[in-house]
């Protein structure tokens, strides 16, 4: 059987031409109508799902916070709940001022120079530390106990365990002397005592922690009792030009 096409070339490239563009118009349609549905199935779930689980949510808040409001007490747990989790950072920052039994069994000097005393006071926001006491053996017993406080240095190992010493008083100062009797009648002269402490003397976590006394090699009760500033270096001798 023999065929024979009588419609022209261009006749045929409009009919696929017609075919492409209903298959596109088609391809639209599904595509928009799919497109609906789902902004559709969007728009169901923000407006009614959405809001129903925010009302539920809304109820259960209401519902939690009422049991809440009617716990005994509940700021005053809340607030220990608080302190409790920054206990450890706390205790581990804490100043360890209990050294200063340390530190007074250190520098209190020995007989004949005793020394009794009466008030001390740690003052942790200037770094200062004020003695108040007396001595029985009158002026002397306090120049001592004050050279005997500028000799002090604490010893420790620090984070890398390397040995570290500093000198533990600075600004050291004596006031307020005066003479007085004590509870047994015997005469006794009262005096204050205050210097600025290192930081170290009271830092945390230090290791191998020990205070020691030194007077630059020299502990003779001679050089404790006279005050450092009458001594000085010898004089150069006088050099003239030409000689």
């Amino acid at each position: 059987m023999i065929e024979i096409n009588l419609a022209p070339d261009i006749k045929q490239e409009l009919i696929k031409a017609q075919m492409i563009r209903s298959r596109v118009i088609a391809g639209c349609i599904v595509v928009g109508v799919v497109s609906v549905a789902v902004v559709s199935t969007l728009l169901v779930y923000v407006f009614t799902v959405q809001a129903v689980r925010g009302n539920l949510a809304d109820n259960d808040i209401k519902t939690r916070s009422s049991q809440l409001s009617g716990v005994a007490d509940l700021s005053k747990t809340l607030t220990i709940q608080n302190q409790l989790t920054k206990i450890s950072s706390i205790n581990n920052s804490k100043k360890d001022t209990s050294r200063v039994f340390n530190l007074l069994a250190a520098i209190i000097p020995p007989a004949p120079n005793d020394i009794k005393v009466s008030s001390l006071l740690i003052n942790t926001d200037d770094s200062k530390i004020t003695i108040e006491g007396q001595a029985a053996n009158s002026y002397a017993a306090v120049e001592v106990f004050r050279k005997t406080i500028e000799g002090a240095k604490v010893k420790y190992t620090d984070s890398s365990n390397t040995e570290q010493q500093v000198i533990i008083a600075s600004d050291v100062s004596t006031s307020n002397t005066s003479y007085g009797e004590d509870t047994s009648g015997a005469k006794v002269l009262r005096f204050t005592i205050s210097f600025t402490y290192a930081k170290e003397l009271f830092a945390p976590l230090l290791g191998n922690f020990s205070i020691s006394i030194s007077t630059s090699g020299n502990a003779t009760d001679s050089y404790l009792g006279v005050p450092k500033s009458i001594f000085v270096d010898r004089a150069k001798d006088l050099t003239t030009g030409g000689q």
